[in-house]
């Protein structure tokens, strides 16, 4: 596989893209319940509604940083995930990529893991601004 990419992608003057994977169980309601409280977050952020995180293998975090993904927030159910072992995985999965991306000279920060429930509307959008005004700010060197 060729490098990802080293730098963030906004390095250009657009605004960094956001991916967010969302679990249909916890984190995308929650994503759901911060539009219906008509709650404002980046534009920027484009949010993937999956069954669970854990199925996407290491090698897909990479290719979203090499086609211009700036930055990877995965929301996920954490503990009270409905499949056994799942958030294990996932966090066991991502800290793999983050060893990777260490030795890309990558920066870890722009891949994280977060428990998102249906109702968490504050820590949706906390998530959200922080992982914008990280990439913002490495965006800007």
């Amino acid at each position: 596989m060729e490098n990802a990419q080293n730098t963030s992608g906004a390095e250009s003057g657009e605004k960094p893209k956001i991916l967010i994977l969302a679990t249909e169980a916890c984190a995308y309601p929650g994503a759901n319940y911060v539009s219906q409280t008509h709650t404002d977050y980046p534009t920027n952020a484009y949010i993937v509604r999956v069954l669970s995180p854990a199925v996407f293998p290491e090698e897909f975090y990479l290719r979203c940083f090499k086609k211009g993904i700036d930055g990877i927030l995965v929301m996920a159910c954490g503990h009270e995930c409905p499949y056994p072992g799942a958030f294990e995985r996932l966090t066991k999965r991502v800290s793999a990529v983050q060893e990777q991306m260490k030795e890309r000279g990558m920066d870890i920060r722009r891949l994280r893991v977060c428990a998102i429930c249906t109702v968490c509307a504050k820590a949706f959008l906390k998530e959200v601004n922080q992982m914008n005004e990280l990439l913002t700010k490495l965006a800007a060197g």
